[in-house]
């Protein structure tokens, strides 16, 4: 298949991309709900004339597995879908292509325009939560594959489809998947980063600080009680010291960033009653790593910096805040700008786009770092989208059309295609 080939049989599955994504935009699978998007996911891979089969989420395995994050909720009944399209001939390169199905709680959505969950179509925008983290990617790289096998075509070395889910809170379905077996020369993650690949990640911690007050009559506060809640500013404000040092001399590419470690206090729970003092608060925060930096040395400094708040407030030194962890707890990962998926992929984006993409680092994680601890080359390259974990998300339909053009320019070129036999 010649470039304009690729492209016009890509283009022609525009109208079935949009319907899968707006089915996947209307399920809402948040932590704990995914499954219904897998099964429009199922419907997907099938559709493309592949044999999906799940890969279910085995809490044991995770939990010892290398590059595990702590959980605390049930995963039982979780899947992952995977779907292989087998070599049909020999040589080229093997390949994944993995998407994530799960998205974040849709933040205010009384806020939005419309209904979250809505898929509403404006111009080229499709809105609602998860349009384009990432459920734009997932349709444009099943697009991609459903385009080359419609055209008769089938790789010279195997592509695996995979709809992962847990990667907003552990990434352990892309890790399940690892331990399933998966294996390639390389993998391509269409998440929303749209005239660039993403080469360099930071790594993300969660924790969750527990404060004890002591609770009394609001009338008394100031001499019997001692607030939890306003105990959590002094928390906090020890842990915006340590931002502030991580922040001072970060390591390349990071050194690019003005700021490229985050402190994001995202949950603050506590008290019981309007008229009583809080007697608990916690504090549940993300904070991002430096690539090099380990979890555990995250965990260290985090658990220093509660220490030393509650060292300087002689309430809080009585009866020390408790750090606890659930959730994310993960390394950042680096790809050399000399890898060959790299070169390959850059060289199919600017065969559409007329110049080669740039090279860049994000301050956010992506399920990118599984795969190159188990060895897999993986960067991230997918669909222009705005206000992703914010209020009125919406992903530009004709950037999906466009990245499903790139990874089909991309697979004929890594894989190899072949004539399919009938």
């Amino acid at each position: 298949m010649n470039d304009e080939t690729v492209l016009a049989a890509v283009a022609a599955e525009q109208g079935w991309m949009e319907r899968v994504l707006v089915r996947l935009v209307e399920a809402p699978t948040v932590l704990g709900d995914e499954e219904a998007g897998q099964q429009i996911m199922e419907e997907a891979f099938a559709d493309c004339g592949l044999a999906p089969r799940s890969v279910p989420l085995d809490a044991g395995a995770l939990r010892a597995a290398d590059g595990a994050s702590p959980f605390s909720w049930d995963v039982k009944g979780k899947r992952n879908l995977v779907a292989d399209w087998p070599a049909g001939g020999e040589g080229g390169q093997s390949l994944i292509l993995n998407g994530h199905i799960d998205v974040v709680p849709p933040a205010a959505g009384e806020l939005w325009s419309h209904s979250p969950y809505e898929a509403v179509r404006a111009g080229d925008w499709i809105y609602g939560r998860g349009a384009g983290d990432m459920k734009a990617g997932l349709a444009a790289m099943t697009g991609a594959v459903r385009a080359l096998k419609r055209a008769g075509y089938a790789p010279a070395a195997p592509v695996q489809l995979q709809s992962v889910v847990e990667e907003e809170c552990t990434g352990h379905g892309a890790l399940q998947c690892l331990l399933d077996g998966a294996r390639a020369e390389a993998c391509v993650i269409p998440e929303p980063h749209p005239d660039h690949l993403t080469v360099a990640q930071v790594g993300v911690l969660w924790f969750h600080v527990e404060i004890s007050g002591v609770p009394a009559h609001a009338a008394r506060a100031s001499r019997l009680g001692f607030n939890a809640i306003e105990a959590a500013y002094e928390v906090l404000a020890a842990l915006r010291k340590l931002e502030k040092r991580l922040n001072e001399d970060p390591p390349p590419p990071f050194d690019a960033f003005e700021h490229p470690i985050n402190l994001n206090p995202g949950v603050i729970s506590g008290g019981d009653w309007p008229s009583t003092v809080a007697a608990t608060c916690t504090l549940s925060c993300r904070i991002g790593l430096n690539p090099g930096q380990s979890p555990e040395e995250m965990r260290a400094l985090v658990e220093e910096a509660v220490a030393e708040a509650a060292e300087a407030s002689p309430r809080l030194a009585g009866n020390p805040p408790r750090v606890r962890y659930d959730g994310f707890a993960c390394e950042g990962s680096v790809v050399d700008e000399d890898e060959p998926v790299v070169h390959a992929l850059s060289e199919a984006y600017a065969r559409l786009h007329g110049e080669r993409p740039g090279l860049e680092a994000t301050t956010a994680t992506t399920d990118a770092r599984h795969f190159v601890r188990a060895g897999i080359p993986a960067v991230c390259f997918g669909p222009r989208a705005e206000n992703i974990h914010g209020i009125d998300e919406r992903v530009a339909l004709s950037s999906v059309v466009e990245t499903a053009q790139v990874l089909g320019l991309f697979v004929r070129d890594w894989c190899g295609l072949v004539r399919a036999r009938d």
